[in-house]
């Protein structure tokens, strides 16, 4: 017997692959950076639409935006909010990738449509508990007709910003698909949809165009178009990467199923086949199976139009294996592999040899490529036993948690205790360093890598994060002068928590000692949950005593006592007796700080 010493080794199952396929695409592809230099990417941009060095807009006054000279930054400023126009790329577009960061005053309303048909909402929604289809990353509704109701879709928790603060969006989309005499045979999908961090949309079908669509009816591609008539709007980071490849299919599919434990590549030749067959799918739901087996599937890759192709396997309790026109593109040992192929129909072979029974058989074949987003060529249906439900904590009965929580710059905090609000926004603090981590808006806690299984002791929040900071400092410190870099450590600073005391509504105040000096550290909502009220009161020795509220990329005033960090990611409103007289802006180890001397008692307020 010729065999071949090909191991079928057990390969990983994994539910974030089959998220990625289908929503995202596993491998990168080229994004076409709207460089924002000049219009000439637009058709017949109008007048209230134009290029801004720096833009910042008003948390204060309806529609109120301020530009300052320069390019990189496109804004539409239409003065009176209904006197705009809307703005069309000359790109019309099919399946997309959209990435882009945008801002807006107080009370502004604007968006963005998909060919110019699909709205996705702009809406300064900041402090809204409820969202609705109208409000910030909603799907506009679409009107009333013979196929139903208006029909929208509100995203699924609030993650907006602030007015005046960037906010990120992300979204993949998929047009709606028509056969050759220009009927529509498929609806367009949201694939995905994620703002400022967080999923709002998945996977969402739109029925038709929403209200105010351009043009009659859905077309296979239409320009984006970036809504002007209704209130002031900022962009800038604008990537969009089309995907325009023609996605290839397999046919022609059969299969032989044979029975038994299989470690190694038979050759088929010596053996006998328990079931044979022909199938519209490439699946392993073939009815009752066999515990353990080898399945074989032979058939025709069809490619329109050639070039580099990658694969991704996935299989459920065993190994597998794709060849290609002969060439073992992935081997039992991997699960991606890349094939150049020319166009026309190719025959291909894939085996599946499952050794384990406490999962459902599966098989998840993908490709993608330049211009082509990761498509699906085998059944779709997931089944793997590392499927999970996630554990959340909700914000109900304001909570308090103590657990680890990780930081960007990878450091783990040991003393973190996550605090809760009713307002839905919520905060981490470290008690190993008397400083406020992170806030974020949404639901509160992610705690399934603490309580899932043995567990790691962390969890995340479940919202749209502002990091105060990026590893962990302290947030009072002792200095010699103005410009001694900040301590990170404790070393040396005699610090000691106190751990914290409740009030009677639930609201923690944090108590510490460092460089001799007490701390009392108080932090609540304020604003309609639209910030974090901070009072810091401090007893001993003050001099050379310092107090750091804020640290990032940059830090500019913002009006009085006012000030925007890190580009335009939050702001800290100064209300201690004397306001920004003291406050000192440094550059220091290549960001900026925000310090105050120390005084008995200080008070700020976080807005983001």
């Amino acid at each position: 017997m010729n065999t071949k010493k090909y191991a079928f080794s057990f390969l990983p199952w994994s539910a974030l692959l089959l998220w990625m396929v289908l929503v995202t695409g596993v491998h990168a592809q080229d994004s076409n950076t709207v460089l924002l230099d000049d219009l000439s990417y637009f058709e017949d941009p109008a007048g209230s639409w134009q290029l801004a060095g720096g833009v910042t807009a008003s948390l204060d006054e309806d529609n109120a935006i301020s530009i300052s000279g320069g390019e990189g930054i496109l804004v539409n400023n239409p003065g009176d909010p209904h006197k705009g126009e809307d703005l069309y790329t000359r790109l019309q577009h099919g399946d997309i990738d959209l990435s882009l960061e945008y801002m807006m005053p107080r009370g502004s309303n604007s968006g963005i449509y998909l060919q110019g048909r699909y709205e996705l909402q702009l809406h300064d929604s900041w402090t809204v508990k409820v969202p609705t289809a109208a409000h910030n990353g909603g799907i506009y509704q679409r009107p009333a007709d013979a196929k139903g109701p208006r029909q929208g879709y509100a995203p699924r928790q609030n993650a907006s910003r602030a007015p005046g603060l960037w906010q990120h969006l992300e979204l993949s989309f998929q047009a709606p698909r028509f056969d050759e005499n220009g009927r529509k045979i498929a609806n367009a999908r949201l694939l995905r949809a994620e703002l400022n961090g967080v999923p709002i949309h998945e996977n969402v079908e739109l029925m038709g165009p929403t209200a105010g669509a351009y043009g009659d009816g859905e077309v296979p591609k239409g320009p984006l178009r970036f809504q002007g008539d209704h209130g002031p709007v900022a962009f800038r980071n604008v990537e969009i990467t089309p995907y325009n490849r023609p996605a290839p299919s397999v046919g022609d599919l059969r299969y032989q199923l044979y029975e038994g434990v299989f470690t190694e590549e038979p050759d088929l030749d010596t053996l006998t086949v328990d079931r044979t067959g022909s199938s519209d799918l490439l699946t392993a739901h073939l009815g009752v199976l066999p515990e353990q087996f080898l399945l074989r599937y032979t058939g025709m890759l069809d490619i329109e139009e050639p070039g580099s192709y990658n694969f991704a396997l996935d299989v459920a309790g065993g190994a597998g294996l794709l060849r290609i026109a002969d060439q073992q593109v992935i081997p039992v040992d991997d699960t991606e592999g890349r094939a150049e192929l020319n166009s026309g129909k190719i025959p291909f072979e894939l085996l599946y040899a499952r050794r384990g029974d406490w999962s459902t058989p599966n098989i998840e074949l993908s490709v993608s490529a330049e211009g082509l987003r990761e498509h699906v060529l085998s059944d779709q249906r997931f089944t793997g036993q590392s499927d999970r439900n996630p554990i959340y904590v909700h914000a109900r009965e304001k909570p308090l948690l103590r657990s680890f929580m990780d930081l960007p710059e990878g450091d783990r905090l040991t003393h973190a205790v996550s605090v809760s609000s009713l307002e839905q926004l919520h905060y981490t603090y470290d008690l190993n360093h008397g400083s406020l981590v992170q806030a974020w808006r949404g639901e509160f806690l992610d705690v399934t890598p603490m309580w899932y299984s043995r567990g790691d002791g962390s969890s995340r929040p479940n919202g749209s994060v502002e990091y105060m900071l990026e590893e962990p400092a302290l947030s009072v410190n002792k200095m010699e002068d103005e410009q001694a870099p900040w301590k990170r450590d404790r070393t040396g600073t005699g610090f000691k928590s106190g751990g914290y005391n409740l009030d009677d509504n639930d609201n923690p105040e944090f108590t510490y000692t460092v460089f001799g000096t007490t701390v009392n550290d108080r932090i609540q909502t304020v604003r309609d949950g639209g910030g974090l009220k901070r009072t810091i009161r401090m007893s001993g020795p003050l001099e050379q005593r310092y107090v750091r509220i804020g640290v990032g990329e940059s830090i500019k005033q913002a009006g009085e006592n006012r000030f925007l960090v890190d580009d335009q990611s939050y702001y800290i409103q100064l209300e201690s007796p004397g306001g920004a007289d003291n406050v000192i802006i440094r550059e220091i180890d290549g960001h900026q700080e925000l310090i105050l001397p120390a005084r008995p008692t200080i008070h700020y307020t976080i807005l983001f």
